[in-house]
């Protein structure tokens, strides 16, 4: 398997590249990582199963539409495919730092600037793609509460009720619901990290990193809410985002509505407390 990624990565960089040190590294739940080299260059690798071929494709999209904004450092996508029984994805590798305060205040300016970045005038994404292992649908939609609401809410609780997770006795009534709560809210159609926490946040050389994204265009506040879902980036990201395109204060209200879609994917990926977190979020806001 490494040969031939080794002759892959070979021909996407147009130089010999035959790896010598391969090292797993953390990473999160959805794939194996690894860091591998030759003693000259480096590179980060991701391995699954051959059937996760498709997510890799959706990742690499993701990041080089995210790429191209130039306000964060991405790594850059070398090649993926399959071989034998298994998909890999080869990035960039990049040396990462946790950050001080100065840095996380120019990253949350650099994520308000990205959310400036008005491109694209629907609400969705030019195919579907993932939120980590879980299938995230995005097909283009002109109202924003219409997209979240069937998109996000309402294919995620029939996705759990598919595997046996019957957390509302009707989907329908609360995606209406849900309809209800962000009818009249006509965001800007941002674009999205889409799956925003601290483990898909990093600095090289000074510089804000994004990787591992869930991309779309959507309502900016998503990506913020997610941020302070389980625990809040430092303080001076909210600060410089704030600095740069101040949030609605009607974003606290939303707010628990945007943060439901990543409860119930949590549930749906790992089942257990996340299961019992998500039918108390949905009692708590009556839908």
């Amino acid at each position: 398997m490494w040969h031939f990624i080794s002759d892959e990565i070979a021909k996407a960089i147009d130089q010999e590249f035959i790896c010598d040190d391969i090292r797993e590294i953390t990473s999160g739940h959805s794939h194996k990582a690894f860091k591998i080299t030759d003693g000259r260059l480096r590179f980060f690798v991701k391995i699954n199963e051959s059937m996760h071929i498709a997510h890799f494709k959706a990742e690499s999209e993701g990041l080089e539409h995210l790429q191209k904004t130039k306000f964060f450092k991405v790594p850059k996508v070398i090649c993926s495919g399959t071989v034998s029984d298994k998909a890999f994805l080869v990035l960039e590798f990049l040396t990462l730092t946790s950050g001080n305060n100065d840095s996380w205040y120019q990253f949350g300016h650099a994520l308000a600037k990205q959310h400036q970045d008005h491109t694209q005038d629907m609400y969705g994404w030019q195919e579907d793609n993932f939120i980590g292992l879980s299938p995230q649908a995005n097909q283009w939609q002109k109202k924003w509460h219409t997209f979240f609401a069937e998109q996000r809410i309402g294919i995620m609780l029939q996705l759990l009720a598919e595997k046996g997770h019957v957390l509302s006795n009707n989907i329908d009534k609360v995606v209406e619901s849900v309809n209800r709560l962000l009818i009249g809210h006509n965001p800007v159609a941002s674009m999205l990290h889409g799956d925003l926490w601290t483990g898909n946040t990093g600095f090289h050389k000074d510089k804000p990193v994004l990787f591992d994204p869930a991309f779309y265009y959507g309502d900016r506040e998503t990506d913020i809410a997610m941020t302070e879902l389980f625990s809040r980036l430092p303080n001076e990201f909210y600060q410089g985002y704030q600095d740069t395109w101040p949030l609605n204060d009607a974003y606290e209200f939303r707010k628990p509505v945007y943060q439901l879609y990543h409860v119930l994917n949590h549930a749906l990926l790992f089942g257990g407390s996340y299961l019992d977190s998500a039918r108390s979020t949905l009692k708590n806001m009556e839908i």
